[in-house]
């Protein structure tokens, strides 16, 4: 891997916004094959299975933070992925949905207010390590839940080819099949 800078960057425009528009589960396959390409952004997911991606439709407080740590003594780098997520309501079929993923590591595709979207735990998953379901105190609380995953990678979250998220070859089920 090369550790030469190969590319500078301009001032930005004030043209972005913060917080995240939607998330997409995808259950942890050992079978896939991710194509990436130079830039490292991410072309295609393909499988000898029909993998399944689900969309949680977002608005609120959610977050996506990526922490790049490295040592020179180690001679190591890593990046921690963290996703929170709040979700407005509970629901039977969301206590269930809760257990699932605490059971398990998805892969979860993160899509930002600007268009852009990500990959989550490409390599390892993501760990749900901390779910808060609360019905608050006073009218004005969140009843919902607030879900915590933490995911360790060695590169930063991939960018996905066009931020298309139909355009990596993947089945998508749409939120609202529960009310």
């Amino acid at each position: 891997m090369p550790c030469d800078i190969t590319l500078g960057r301009a001032e930005q425009c004030k043209n972005v916004i913060g917080g995240i528009r939607s998330v997409y589960f995808m259950n942890y396959l050992s079978n896939e094959v991710i194509t990436i390409d130079s830039n490292d952004v991410i072309q295609n997911v393909a499988n000898d299975t029909d993998a399944s991606v689900y969309k949680y439709e977002l608005k609120g407080a959610s977050t996506f933070e990526q922490t790049v740590t490295s040592s020179r003594e180690n001679g190591s780098s890593f990046v921690e992925q963290k996703l929170t997520l709040h979700l407005k309501k509970l629901s039977i079929a969301d206590h269930k949905q809760l257990k699932i993923l605490s059971y398990g590591r998805p892969r979860i595709f993160v899509e930002d207010n600007n268009g852009n979207i990500f990959l989550a735990g490409k390599e390892k998953g993501m760990e749900l390590t901390t779910s808060t379901i609360s019905t608050g105190a006073s009218m004005s609380d969140m009843s919902g839940y607030k879900l915590e995953f933490l995911g360790t990678e060695f590169i930063a979250a991939n960018f996905i080819l066009n931020n298309d998220i139909d355009s990596i070859g993947l089945e998508f089920i749409v939120v609202g099949t529960v009310a």
